[in-house]
């Protein structure tokens, strides 16, 4: 039964090759921040050609998987006053996710130094000490992010917080047909999962194009106050221009 059910994660892991995953995530100060609302996005991302989903609490991650069965990347996104990741930044997230076995889960691997001073090495050993079958994701920012999170042995390589970081401020993903994305996929030996302001679906295509395993796309697809502002955006300009 075990070897059933692991073949059964990695067929749903290939199922994501080539495709688009959406990332249906809501804060608590956002308007749609709801479990119930987040399951229902996630129900219209299906329906709209999505084969994975990337979703934000064990009790969102639960309410997807009950109503689409994608496979999911799961995060949890907390704050501690001593670290600035934020992206399942301890074990305690861990264990969160585990209660709903998400197919990959997501961590910040930036190298900035986690709670109570845990490096990215230390907290990913302990990890997969625990968990050695869990498929982990790597949430990187540079280049040199993304190959050593390649050495440690993440299954998945994330563009995720290119231009989030401080010593990534300035880039953008798309710059120059997507040169950092290019070298990484040239560089490391894990799949590359693109992400981050990948907001068209030209940008989406050209990623999987380039040799991207999928692409996450999320606030362009599933946060309407921020698409609603750049149509308003582009209206004020004209009021401007009067």
């Amino acid at each position: 039964m075990e070897n059933n059910m692991e073949k059964s994660v990695e067929e749903r892991i290939r199922s994501l090759k080539g495709r688009l995953i959406v990332s249906c995530q809501a804060l608590p100060e956002e308007p749609l921040h709801s479990s119930f609302i987040m399951g229902r996005m996630a129900v219209a991302a299906r329906q709209g050609g999505a084969s994975g989903i990337r979703a934000n609490t064990a009790e969102d991650i639960r309410e997807i998987q009950k109503e689409t069965h994608l496979p999911v990347i799961g995060i949890v996104k907390h704050n501690y006053p001593d670290s600035g990741v934020y992206i399942t930044p301890t074990m305690r997230e861990i264990e969160e996710l585990m209660s709903v076995k998400p197919e990959i889960i997501a961590m910040d691997a930036t190298g900035a130094m986690r709670p109570k001073g845990v490096s990215l090495a230390e907290f990913f050993s302990q990890v997969k000490e625990k968990y050695p079958d869990q498929k982990l994701m790597a949430d990187c920012s540079t280049i040199a992010e993304a190959l050593l999170a390649d050495q440690l042995g993440f299954d998945f390589i994330g563009t995720t917080m290119v231009g989030y970081t401080p010593q990534s401020q300035g880039n953008r993903i798309e710059k120059d047909d997507f040169a950092i994305l290019r070298e990484i996929l040239c560089s490391v030996k894990h799949p590359v999962i693109a992400e981050g302001n990948i907001n068209t679906p030209e940008k989406a295509k050209r990623v999987i194009e380039l040799g991207a395993y999928a692409v996450v796309v999320g606030s362009s697809i599933t946060r309407p106050q921020l698409i609603t502002r750049e149509y308003a955006k582009a209206i004020e300009e004209l009021e401007k221009g009067d």
